[in-house]
């Protein structure tokens, strides 16, 4: 599994926009869509909510691709 972090200067983020910000996804349409499909893991669980807030030392894990916010 690839591991990639994401440094934020802000207090969170939101999912789909960490998907859009770090290059997992090109979309937001395909975010939406891969997130109320069920593919997204958050810290080890199914996250189906788009606006769920992320703060550093969160993760989240697409296609293989494990995502840090820092």
């Amino acid at each position: 599994m690839r591991e990639e972090t994401v440094p934020i200067t802000t207090e969170y983020i939101k999912l789909q926009d960490l998907l859009k910000f770090s290059g997992a996804v090109e979309t937001g349409g395909e975010a939406k869509a891969l997130i109320q499909e069920g593919q997204v893991l958050v810290n080890g669980e199914v996250c189906t909510m788009r606006g769920k807030k992320l703060r550093p030392g969160d993760t989240a894990v697409l296609d293989g691709i494990r995502l840090v916010v820092a």
